[in-house]
């Protein structure tokens, strides 16, 4: 018998105090028209010295981050947000001109589109590999993954069983015809994934996998995380993947979201199988970085036990540093087991997943 491992959603929503999503991303730059760091400044007498933060986040609680770091070791932080996309075009850009210290961005696949241009550095530091699993920090110190997640299934349980959306293998099966909601496939989480099931499986059981998703979608790919969810609540569809903290922030919102959330529950694929695919929020070291020391000393202060605690309260992600508080709410998730494929190689299946995905229609 499958072992089902699944959380209702009327348990969870009881629970839950969080805030609203972040901040939309301001407009992009392009390489035509950079745009130096709005916030770039000298540091203030008696600083510590300044470093220049990329982050693809876009949280209330970033601000918080930032002025804890700076209030501990007097190190000023100026923060250039948008999408890592934005910031990736930008660093390229700039070129050896750059100002960024740090570069953080929501997905291991992300970071690796930023180290394959060469704008990352591998950098040493005992503390961060002493704290951080291997497979969730690139093999040569390029980045190192702070904040974990989880790609889960949302189901409706008056349309279909635990049992038959336990694994990844079944949003494929013939059996979910019609009932199948997903975002593009351009989007960097399903990419990963996809970069997963390459990476273990090989190309040929991964664009079956494909062609078998997309033979059940309800409708075209469109939307984020939340309009899945949105879809499996309204009826429009019976099972979509998600990232879990999406789920999370609705069971903590309005009623209305809440009602959507308790008529929906949540699967964690592949229990007996790798586990389930869980992604990384990471921070790089940039390439061209004036003070790497002390972009170093940010990422080890995000690793430490307040560090975590300010990284993940608002996003619901999971600390991945052993001993760190979990975000209020997510202790009711039961453990889970969590995928162990290196990182790392998501980003090489890249080029190779988009192709999957655009050979089987996923678009």
């Amino acid at each position: 018998m499958k072992r089902i491992l699944a959380v209702a959603g009327p348990v969870l929503g009881l629970a839950l105090g969080l805030a609203a999503c972040g901040n939309p991303a301001p407009p992009a730059a392009t390489p035509e028209a950079p745009v130096a760091p709005a916030e770039e400044a000298p540091a203030p007498a008696g600083a510590a010295g300044t470093i220049n933060v990329y982050s693809a986040r876009h949280y209330d609680s970033d601000k918080a981050m930032y002025a804890a770091f700076e209030a501990e070791t007097g190190i000023r932080v100026n923060v250039r947000e948008s999408g890592a996309p934005e910031l990736l075009e930008t660093m390229r850009a700039e070129g050896e001109r750059s100002p960024a210290d740090v570069i953080i961005a929501s997905d291991a696949g992300a970071l690796y589109r930023f180290q394959d241009a060469g704008f990352t550095q591998g950098v040493t530091s005992d503390k961060l590999s002493a704290v951080i699993p291997e497979t969730l920090r690139e093999k040569d110190g390029n980045w190192f993954g702070l904040a974990k997640r989880a790609r889960i299934i949302v189901y409706d349980p008056q349309v279909v069983s635990a049992d038959e959306v336990d694994t990844y293998a079944d949003l494929a099966d013939a059996r979910l015809k019609g009932e199948v909601c997903v975002r593009s496939s351009t989007n960097i989480y399903n990419l990963s994934l996809m970069g997963e099931i390459i990476g273990r499986s090989g190309a040929e059981a991964a664009a079956a996998w494909a062609e078998g998703v997309v033979a059940n979608m309800a409708r075209d790919p469109q939307g984020g995380d939340t309009a899945q969810i949105d879809a499996v609540a309204a009826g429009e569809c019976a099972v979509a993947l998600v990232n879990h903290y999406y789920w999370v922030r609705l069971a903590a919102g309005s009623p209305e979201d809440r009602l959507k959330t308790n008529r929906t529950q949540l699967s964690f694929p592949d229990q007996e199988g790798n586990g389930t695919h869980v992604n990384v929020t990471a921070a790089a070291v940039a390439a061209h970085s004036k003070s790497p020391e002390l972009a170093i000393q940010f990422i080890e202060y995000l690793a430490t036990p307040h560090g975590q605690e300010l990284l993940t309260a608002e996003t619901k992600e999971f600390p991945v540093v052993s001993g760190a508080a979990v975000p209020a709410g997510l202790e009711q998730i039961p453990g889970f087991k969590e995928s162990d494929f290196p990182l790392s190689e998501l980003g090489t299946h890249q080029p190779e997943a988009q192709a999957i995905f655009d050979r089987a229609g996923w678009n």
